[in-house]
């Protein structure tokens, strides 16, 4: 925590983690006024049509500029909220109300359970439910592919969405929030290898590389922890697997908290798959059944969900501590 009051930060963390898992992203409000990070993609996109050029060299010194501008102007953002909040007599609060709305915890869950309930009533339900959270085809995907695709979402995303953005708030305070959703959905936006993103988009990537090193890798023995805890779940497996197969992705971080899942839940993740029609020979990750429906989705929530209260649990106490020493 190096530019905040260590109490401060916790307790906005805490009040942030809380008001996401409780409230999330309500949509009477949303639906009236625009979200940051919505605000924030049409900002990129806006960008992306303005400086993108299909010269390689070009794509690459504009789409680094924008990505170095776009994550500057987020952590100025949150340098000026920190200023102004410490005046308030509730800043921390605010601060917390702040982290809520950018903590994706809540809209993650909502939307693999719709995943789940989609499936429940039949292979179109399910495929219409999943295309909000993944890349790939959702045509393309059996009962099984859009089981196994919300539980590597839901592992992914747990640690892109919520730890990794909690783990730079806590060491850089709200400018380490704000630039790390900039660099989230930057990634997001651009990050592709495609002939239009390959060059242009490989500034976002990178950083959303870099950004995630720490956190893929935490959020992976968390729920190794968490697996400890359940009674349907594997702690030794999921070691044994996260050991095993977590450099089997080809993402450089999204294989560890996709292994800890499955080697905790005996599940076969990852695996062939098909983007924008495209194959691609993906290996296996974990080796236990890949036949995924329904009710490993709700499995491979409840193992999520007992991470997010350690998570909470392990800030609770970071501020319990830090508020006893005073």
């Amino acid at each position: 925590m190096l530019f905040e009051d260590p109490q401060h930060i916790l307790l906005a963390a805490l009040v942030g983690l809380l008001l996401d898992a409780l409230v999330g992203d309500p949509a009477a409000l949303w639906d009236r006024l625009p979200h940051p990070v919505a605000l924030l993609g049409h900002a990129i996109a806006w960008l992306d049509r303005r400086l993108h050029v299909p010269r390689p060299r070009a794509a690459l010194l504009r789409g680094t500029a924008l990505c170095l501008g776009v994550v500057g102007l987020a952590a100025a953002i949150g340098y000026g909220l920190t200023a102004l909040f410490a005046a308030l007599p509730a800043g921390a609060l605010a601060s917390g109300l702040a982290a809520g709305v950018l903590f994706a915890w809540g809209s993650l869950e909502r939307h693999v359970v719709a995943v789940a309930r989609g499936l429940e009533q039949g292979l179109e339900g399910g495929r219409n439910a999943v295309r909000h959270i993944v890349g790939r085809d959702p045509q393309a995907l059996d009962r099984h592919g859009i089981a196994r695709a919300a539980i590597e979402s839901l592992a992914e995303n747990f640690s892109d969405g919520l730890v990794a953005p909690l783990f730079w708030m806590l060491l850089l305070g709200l400018p380490g929030l704000f630039a790390a959703k900039a660099i989230n959905t930057l990634d997001s936006m651009l990050g592709y290898r495609t002939p239009r993103y390959l060059h242009f988009g490989r500034a976002s990537a990178r950083l959303d590389d870099a950004l995630n090193f720490l956190p893929a890798r935490l959020t992976a023995l968390l729920l190794v922890a968490a697996a400890g805890l359940a009674a349907d779940a594997d702690a030794r497996q999921a070691l044994r697997i996260l050991r095993r197969d977590a450099r089997r992705h080809r993402s450089p971080n999204a294989g560890f908290p996709e292994a800890a899942t499955a080697g905790a839940l005996g599940f076969r993740l990852s695996g062939p798959r098909s983007y924008g029609g495209v194959a691609s020979d993906e290996p296996w990750i974990g080796d236990g059944r890949a036949d995924l429906d329904a009710a490993d989705i709700y499995r491979a929530l409840r193992l999520v969900r007992r991470a997010f209260s350690l998570l909470v649990a392990t800030v609770a106490a970071g501020l319990v501590l830090v508020s006893a020493s005073r």
